[in-house]
Formats: structure tokens, sequence, C-alpha cells
């Protein structure tokens, strides 16, 4: 945990908040068929970190932590009797549909678009720039999650 604490403020009407800031997102996490490979792919290719594998055997549930540089993590989890998503990342849906990861510059999104593709990725879209002012690129993980990569 990153030992962070909501701080209440009270508003211009009286009603009580969180202050501006204080909130952030502290992991997002995937279900996978694969764990070793799904984690081998976040810490190659986004330089992630792991922690040890947790192993529950009474649920025979296993996971990982990956954390990334400025604090965002990734929990990967992997449970036989979780069936597989009925979400396709092409045609998309309501609800979460892709992870965007920030290389910090538009020749990295190429750099990392060309890496992806010659690694044998699924590259959906891009780079691009996009109408609303990013420079991005669209690709599959390993288990055919849409990822997004800009600058």
């Amino acid at each position: 945990m990153s030992g962070r604490h909501a701080i209440n403020v009270q508003d211009p009407q009286g009603r009580m908040g969180i202050a501006p800031g204080a909130t952030q997102i502290e992991h997002v996490a995937i279900y996978t068929k694969d764990l070793e490979a799904l984690r081998a792919f976040y810490l190659k290719y986004f330089g992630a970190t792991s922690n040890d594998l947790y192993v529950n055997p009474r649920k025979g549930f296993r996971s990982y932590f990956l954390s990334f540089s400025d604090g965002a993590r990734l929990e990967l989890m992997q449970m036989g009797s979780v069936p597989d998503s009925l979400n396709d990342p092409i045609a998309q849906a309501t609800g979460i549909i892709h992870i965007a990861f920030s290389l910090g510059s538009r020749s990295e999104v190429d750099r990392m678009t060309e890496r992806l593709r010659g690694d044998g990725f699924r590259i959906l879209d891009g780079p691009r720039q996009t109408g609303d002012g990013y420079y991005e690129c669209a690709f599959l993980d390993p288990d055919g999650n849409r990822i997004e990569i800009t600058e």
C-alpha cells in the first residue's frame, strides 16, 4: 500500500468529501490463464518490478503485484475456476476496455511499437495523434488485453 490517506474537506456548500489530489488509483487487477507469461511481459516491456508469488492453496489462487516507477501497481491473478472473458477487445463493449502506459515521448512510443511488432504482438492502431491530443499506439498483450502506450 502507498501509505496515502484521504484528507476530508468541506466544500462551500458544507458537504464533506475527499480533497482534490488526495485520491489515486492504487492498482488494477487482471485475471489470466498464464500467470508467469503475463508477468514476464510486463516486466520485460514496461520495466515493472514484482513481489514474490502469493499462493492461497485453499482457493487455488495465485497472484503477483507488479509495481511501476510512478507508484502505480498491476495485480496479476490466476484461479482455475475463473471463466474466460467474454469481452472482445477489438469490438469493445461497456466496462473497462484498456490500460494506458505513458512512455514519456513520441520517440519512445514509436520505438516500443516497433519492438512489440517485431516480437509478434498485434498492433491495433497507431502510432497516431488522436483528436484529443494523445500520441498513442494500441496493441494486445499476451492475454489479448487492449493496452495503449502514450507519449
